[in-house]
């Protein structure tokens, strides 16, 4: 059974993903992860293949996913427990935190350089991809340092290319060379600027950024997008020498098709010798996808997708045949989880750094306890911490929840099933009642308010959430989970929030504790 797996999630592992990019006839349909993994980078070692994401300010940090053939991905961990400095990351620190990473193989062990726009560039390392990984180490301190990746030349010496975030240091639309001390870990010379995008002669070329570094046929390569995440493309330079001079080429964008700006990510090859390409769609509220794109060299130059012009600018293929590579099981990153491991499944994320007494899988065995802090002034949910969340793994699913609050809930107890971005909405309880709540542009500080009081609910019952096309929205709830009752209220469409699409997920807030079994993640359900 085609199934969203993860050994640490429980039972409801095996239930079906609601999205699966194997069509099982030897083709896959893009994008071959409908989730938030955002700024992908991904490498082959052997017959594997490991990527990495960005995570911002959620926790556990920088997953590390496993594929045999490109399309069907697992979670298998995270590379980074906590994020650091610890003290600043108690607390949510929206769009902050690890962007675009860069994993990499080298003397037999594994090294991922991310950056934390506010502190710098860092490595970390391990011999498995599944950890454990080394504490990190500051590279290079500063702001508004973004998107490293290394290189290890031929001659030994190691280099390190990096963005600019605009945001923090003024800069941005360029791309800067390091030369590294022989174990990667510290600078030993600033090579300037490699790259400005302000004198690339492409009309409209800007925001240059997400550098991958690559050598070939004696040629070094620069793959870099520009233009945007929304509307961008996908440039490549090359030079004989890493120190330039480059020439260029935009070798995948939108053109017919309804892919918008694809956007930052990794060549990969086979064991037999073929090339693809695996980059992010920013689709909003869903969040940054992942594509897989065929890629054919011509006279030196990659071609991504197809290229039905012949210009040599590719455009996103929607379906293709599979890569040559070993069979492979259909499968997709987990979602649900049955909470009968010893450990939260590696779906699930906190919104900062996790305290031990946010949640116990021990207190009532086969249930996850969330222990209900006190909820953030005004009540709005944008700035807690303890807020257990995963990504939207579909364009269309349903999520279903068990809460039992029987001898935990205060008066002052929030809790239940959570839809969270800019705007966020929750059914659950709330003072004794069953309760839809929303808060649009949650931001801004914005309080949250009751739209609808339902019922006085019985001790257990089920949350359900349907997720339409465009993200739209639709509670509902049951007394025996088997019949659902709608819940009738205004349209609520979930949004984005900081450089991440929307998240879903359970909470607890304003005392004593809530208990949560069988999270199902599924095709939509009514």
């Amino acid at each position: 059974m085609p199934t969203g797996h993860d050994p640490s999630s429980g039972s409801l592992a095996a239930t079906p993903s609601p999205w699966l990019p194997d069509r099982g006839d030897g083709t896959y349909r893009n994008p071959v992860l409908h989730a938030d993994y955002s700024d992908p980078d991904a490498i082959r070692v052997g017959e594997d293949y490991w990527l990495v994401a960005s995570s911002f300010s959620h926790v556990p940090g920088l997953p590390i996913l496993h594929s045999r053939d490109l399309v069907n991905w697992e979670i298998v961990a995270h590379a980074l427990p906590r994020l650091v400095p610890s003290e600043v990351f108690s607390l949510p620190q929206h769009g902050k935190g690890v962007w675009a990473p860069a994993i990499r193989h080298h003397a037999g062990r594994f090294w991922i350089y991310y950056p934390d726009p506010d502190f710098g560039l860092y490595v970390i390392t391990a011999a498995d991809p599944r950890g454990p990984w080394s504490d990190p180490v500051l590279v290079l301190g500063g702001k508004g340092l973004i998107d490293p990746c290394p290189l290890w030349d031929d001659d030994g010496r190691v280099y390190l290319i990096h963005g600019w975030a605009k945001s923090r240091s003024g800069i941005c639309n360029r791309l800067t060379l390091l030369e590294l001390s022989t174990d990667g870990l510290r600078v030993a010379k600033d090579h300037g600027v490699l790259i400005d995008g302000d004198r690339v002669e492409v009309p409209g070329f800007r925001t240059l950024e997400g550098p991958k570094l690559y050598q070939r046929d004696g040629w070094t390569y620069i793959f870099a997008p520009a233009g945007g995440v929304e509307e961008g493309w996908q440039s490549v330079f090359r030079a004989r020498h890493i120190q330039g001079p480059y020439e260029h080429r935009i070798v995948l964008a939108q053109g017919s098709t309804p892919i918008n700006g694809p956007h930052q990510g990794a060549l990969v090859d086979t064991p037999a010798g073929e090339a693809w390409f695996l980059h992010f769609q920013d689709k909003g509220a869903y969040g940054r996808i992942v594509h897989l794109q065929p890629v054919v060299w011509h006279d030196s130059w990659p071609v991504m997708g197809e290229d039905p012009a012949g210009t040599g600018t590719g455009q996103p293929v929607l379906r293709h045949r599979k890569p040559g590579t070993p069979a492979q099981s259909p499968c997709a990153p987990a979602t649900s989880d049955g909470f009968d491991r010893a450990s939260l499944g590696l779906q699930w994320q906190w919104q900062a750094n996790p305290q031990p007494g946010w949640h116990s899988l021990v207190a009532r065995p086969g249930w996850l306890r969330l222990i209900a802090p006190l909820p953030p002034a005004g009540g709005n949910l944008f700035s807690a911490p303890a807020l257990l969340l995963q990504k939207f793994p579909a364009e269309t699913f349903s999520a279903t929840v068990k809460l039992d609050v029987a001898g935990n809930s205060p008066s002052a107890l929030r809790a239940g099933l959570l839809v969270f971005g800019f705007d966020y909405a929750w059914l659950g309880v709330r003072g004794g009642s069953l309760t839809l709540v929303t808060c649009h542009d949650a931001e801004t500080g914005t309080v949250e308010y009751e739209q609808s009081v339902l019922i006085t609910p019985p001790p257990t019952l089920w949350l359900r959430v349907t997720v339409s096309s465009g993200a739209v929205c639709r509670f509902a709830w049951s007394d025996d989970g088997e019949g659902f009752h709608a819940v009738a209220a205004p349209e609520f469409r979930a949004r984005k929030s900081r450089w991440v699409g929307a998240k879903i997920g359970l909470f607890a807030a304003g005392g004593g504790a809530a208990d949560f079994d069988d999270f199902v993640v599924s095709a939509p359900r009514e």
